[in-house]
């Protein structure tokens, strides 16, 4: 039979855990409400969920009758992607590195290649196919740095605002297999064919140097430190892409170089769990419109021959995401 003496233990023990949970659920309110300090690093792990996004990329052709587009892809971007960042606080500001990649081969949407071939009637559209696809291993790096001003522009102590400069690198691996090829001018002429096997190797890259705003309000909370937080940035762009067409005759490659500029935003929620542990909801947008050169190379037909007419590359990103966020 258990003392008075444990009986006490066990009653003082539970106190002090009820205690323990009741200060850790407090403790974010104390950050919201000043008292508290940001910690120095934070780790960040989040799954991203892309949607209504791709990258695509048109030529025209440069002799008589001049059709614009003479070729146009399109290539899918859904499929998940996970990512990690590291970011370190100082009292005026703060730097990060974010790398993800995709989470999953699989591609949701069709690959589009549409083609403008008939010199006799060069708006109407003459080949257009439609692909699965699959998505090797591809990945987006960002780093910047921001600079707190808020309190230079007298702004309340939950209010926070950084002007924020850094670049974002991205390397999009593609495989488009097992579409249909369908000869819309014909009028039905023409059956459709079947694409069976690998069709497209692509590879894009993207290299962004940008400069934008972050503001962050801090809403407090009485249980959980609750943050809203957003951002808005601007970007110079260099597009490289590769692309094999492994269903021509030769060793069919085409090269894209381009270069133009992209405009980026986010808004985002962060909700504290614990003092070091929060949950983060975002929502990104990134619009890329790029234009440049145009090489075609074929070692079978000696040819290698670049153009510059009616040249553009351009992309579309839009995804949500789910993330826990560890600072220390």
């Amino acid at each position: 039979m258990d003392s008075p003496f444990r009986h006490s233990c066990k009653s003082r023990n539970a106190a002090f855990c009820l205690a323990a949970i009741l200060l850790a659920c407090a403790a974010p309110a104390s950050l919201a409400s000043g008292t508290g300090a940001e910690k120095p690093w934070s780790f960040d792990v989040r799954m991203k969920n892309y949607f209504a996004s791709q990258t695509s990329y048109e030529f025209g052709n440069p002799f008589p009758p001049y059709q614009a587009p003479l070729s146009r892809l399109e290539f899918s971007l859904n499929t998940p992607w996970i990512g990690m960042e590291l970011r370190r606080n100082f009292p005026r500001f703060s730097t990060g590195i974010e790398v993800s990649t995709n989470a999953s081969r699989r591609v949701a949407g069709a690959n589009k290649d549409s083609d403008w071939e008939d010199d006799a009637n060069p708006g109407a559209l003459s080949i257009y196919s439609e692909s699965a696809s699959r998505m090797g291993r591809s990945y987006i790096v960002r780093g910047d740095v921001d600079l707190k001003i808020s309190d230079w522009m007298g702004l309340p102590e939950r209010i926070d605002v950084r002007p924020v400069a850094g670049f974002r690198w991205q390397r999009f691996s593609l495989v488009s297999h097992d579409g249909t090829q369908y000869y819309p001018s014909s009028g039905g002429a023409i059956p459709p064919d079947t694409l069976a096997g690998d069709g497209i190797q692509f590879e894009q890259t993207y290299l962004q140097y940008f400069l934008g705003m972050r503001a962050a309000y801090d809403a407090g909370g009485f249980v959980h430190r609750i943050k809203l937080y957003t951002q808005l940035d601007l970007a110079s762009v260099v597009g490289n892409n590769e692309d094999r067409h492994l269903l021509r005759a030769g060793n069919r490659i085409t090269y894209d170089h381009t270069r133009g500029d992209a405009w980026h935003a986010l808004v985002g929620l962060q909700y504290g769990l614990t003092q070091n542990l929060s949950l983060r909801l975002e929502a990104d947008y990134l619009r890329i419109r790029t234009s440049g050169t145009h090489r075609l190379v074929n070692d079978l037909f000696n040819v290698d021959f670049s153009t510059g007419y009616a040249v553009n590359v351009w992309s579309e990103q839009s995804y949500l995401s789910l993330g826990l966020d560890y600072g220390f």
